[in-house]
């Protein structure tokens, strides 16, 4: 969620972190600050808000030193003033910090006692002080650390500067990740590699429990029990030419008008388009011996892992638990022997998701982890990895990471299909070529974009707005109800279409727009049973649906788009599109911050 950068080098700190700072900024935040030795002695700049204003700050008051640290703060523990940014600091040790220290409060207490007096309401702060004590006792920085790490608890990834020490920085990490990337005659520590794109390519992971103490030169790791280790160092793929806005007013809207382009690079991948067959990686178990797979993941994600549940079961004849990860790792249940844990997450770090593949794993499950960041912990940690290969995502709100999860998860479908014989070569063949055709096809909805614009204006003054959906587009419906609240902030809520008549149709008047996510489907004919008691109701109904389904609904329907005809196999993966257009457009109009909306974060790694 926060996000962590550090440099170490010859040249001033403070531009190369505020330009990586900037682009921890779809991560989330509040707040953000920079620390650097000077002469020793360690000197901040922190402002509550945007990162512009930390710029205008330094601008008008620079600070230089070759060694320094920079954080972007999404709040926890206190508000999100200037006083609680980050860095924090004593007079001797400054941190930045990912995370939450759980046992912060029993520390502080404890520090008070001592004399320490502090200035926020952080849980952070407590680390600067504990290592400022132990530095006081005459220990080494490094022995400082290493004591410091022993006491704390919780998940949490930390960049140090200590005072008089321009020759080093360090670094640990429990539970939050961190990377350490590798220059010449410079190194830096920062939360994702794409903060560190434009710095390095080459970059180690610490694993749960590494601390480091990073020179200009190389970087010295011990693991939790003080152990030296050496860590990989992996070439990222992320450039830094690779996260600008193009010709478009927001990553969003970027984002969604790259899916054709990141679904067919994500097909390509999986899919001969001369045979119609589907590769997978090599699995540890055989696909046929599958017993059961349980979907795990959190947000958009989880809306991934409920479509494919339809998918497996219906084509593959597999049985399907989905959950909510931070639901499942807490309910302790029982996985069955030949399982398989299958794990989707955009940035491969959400805490909740690490811990339930964890548990999986624990209860000897197979992980397939369909990610999109391929250095990501929970990439490193699964058995399988399925990228999705959409590139960065700058947008907190998730368009082509979902797309492309679900043109993994479709892949999967029928490379299980086949395996287990549930269909034969030739509905194989057919499916696999209506999952070829489906970048086209998205390219022609997006074609809608200027009439979803218009109908956004008769939607964003509205104050509450329903989605419905039945089979696979029930999950559309639900994340067309999330987008629609995440950036807009318009209460919005997705039910199966069946469900209306069972509570939700005592919501429906003349004023709430009811969004119907309904291709010609086998499911069609009931679905349009529901339109019709809504409309009955007053209901302004707006269809998604291809030609024949709206002509069906005839005069029933408020508003209508109209989208291609296509194997319902695939429905899902064009019918997000405009659920995700018309969430932006309203936004847009409502004058919101699309690609950082409040209160919320891209890499939930807290929990």
């Amino acid at each position: 969620m926060c996000g962590i950068v550090g440099m170490i080098g010859t040249s001033d700190a403070a531009p190369h972190l505020l330009d990586a700072l900037k682009r921890l900024e779809y991560r989330g935040y509040d707040s953000a600050g920079i620390a650097t030795l000077i002469n020793g002695h360690i000197e901040r700049r922190r402002a509550e808000g945007k990162l512009s204003n930390l710029e205008k700050l330094l601008a008008g008051n620079p600070i230089p030193g070759s060694t320094g640290i920079g954080h972007t703060r999404w709040a926890t523990h206190g508000a999100p003033t200037e006083t609680n940014a980050h860095p924090h600091a004593t007079d001797k040790v400054a941190v930045v910090h990912n995370g939450i220290i759980e046992n912060f409060q029993e520390l502080r207490a404890e520090l008070q006692k001592k004399g320490r007096v502090f200035a926020t309401e952080t849980d952070t702060e407590v680390i600067p002080h504990l290592m400022t004590v132990y530095l006081d006792e005459g220990m080494t920085a490094e022995e400082a650390m290493a004591a410091m790490l022993k006491r704390i608890e919780g998940a949490f990834a930390l960049a140090v500067l200590v005072r008089g020490r321009s020759d080093i920085l360090l670094a640990a990490r429990h539970g939050s990740p961190l990377a350490i990337g590798f220059g010449e005659g410079q190194m830096f520590i920062g939360s994702d590699a794409l903060a560190l794109a434009p710095l390095t390519r080459r970059l180690t992971y610490l694993d749960d429990g590494d601390w480091a103490v990073v020179t200009r030169n190389d970087v010295s790791i011990r693991d939790r029990e003080g152990r030296k280790v050496n860590r990989p160092i992996r070439e990222t793929e992320y450039s830094g030419a690779l996260v600008g806005k193009g010709n478009y007013r927001h990553f969003m809207h970027k984002e969604i008008h790259e899916q054709p382009a990141v679904i067919g690079d994500t097909l390509r991948v999986y899919v001969n388009p001369a045979t119609r067959n589907v590769a997978l990686p090599e699995f540890p178990a055989a696909l046929e011996t599958i017993t059961k797979v349980t979907g795990l993941a959190c947000g958009t994600a989880s809306y991934a892992t409920m479509v494919a549940k339809y998918w497996l079961e219906q084509y593959a004849r597999i049985p399907v638990e989905i959950d909510i990860a931070s639901e499942f790792r807490y309910r302790s249940a029982d996985m069955p022997q030949g399982g398989m844990a299958l794990i989707v997450s955009q940035s491969g770090e959400t805490a909740d998701t690490l811990a339930a593949l964890r548990y999986a794993k624990a209860h000897k499950q197979t992980v397939a982890a369909v990610v999109n960041v391929p250095e990501s912990t929970i990439a490193r940690e699964a058995d399988v990895v399925l990228a999705t290969h959409a590139g960065p995502e700058i947008g907190v709100a998730s368009t082509k990471a979902f797309t492309t999860q679900l043109t993994v998860l479709a892949c999967l479908t029928l490379a299980l299909a086949k395996a287990r014989g549930k269909i034969d070569a030739k509905r194989a063949a057919e499916l696999a070529e209506a999952l070829i055709a489906v970048p086209a096809q998205v390219a022609a909805v997006l074609n809608h974009d200027e009439a979803i614009q218009k109908l956004a204006a008769d939607i964003m003054d509205a104050r509450d707005v329903l989605y419905l959906g039945r089979g696979t587009s029930y999950p559309i419906a639900l994340e067309g109800a999330l987008k629609l609240k995440e950036i807009s902030y318009i209460h919005a809520e997705g039910y199966a279409a069946g469900e209306m008549k069972h509570g939700p149709i005592a919501l429906i008047d003349e004023n709430v727009p009811i969004i119907v996510v309904a291709p010609s489907d086998s499911v069609f004919d009931k679905t349009l049973s529901n339109i019709q008691e809504a409309a009955a109701r007053g209901g302004k109904i707006v269809l998604f649906s291809d030609r024949q389904g709206i002509e069906r609904l005839g005069k029933l329907a408020w508003r209508s788009i109209e989208l291609p005809a296509v194997d319902p196999f695939v429905a899902p993966l064009l019918y997000t599109i405009p659920v995700q257009l018309l969430a932006y457009h309203v936004a847009v109009l409502k004058g919101t911050d699309v690609d950082q909306p409040r209160n919320l974060a891209k890499s939930v790694t807290v929990e």
